[in-house]
């Protein structure tokens, strides 16, 4: 059962490519401040624009980001 808090996670651009330093501080922040889980490219992370490259890596970037902090 899912409890605490789970953020729909925005994914950043810049120049028209993904922001991967703006996107690791974003999912830091909430890791940082009690975040339970993590839902990286939904719609709100503009999964329907993403290309195929671009979804893995915004994945990779979560998990990385994710499994650093051990206790999730």
């Amino acid at each position: 059962m899912f409890k605490g808090s789970n953020v729909a996670l925005i994914t950043p651009f810049k120049d028209n490519k993904l922001d991967e330093e703006s996107y690791i501080k974003i999912i830091n922040h909430h890791l940082e401040n009690g975040t339970n889980g993590l839902v990286p490219v939904g719609t709100t992370g503009e999964s329907p624009t993403l290309s195929h490259d671009e979804h893995e890596r915004t994945i990779e970037l979560c998990k990385t980001s994710y499994f650093i902090y051990g206790e999730k």
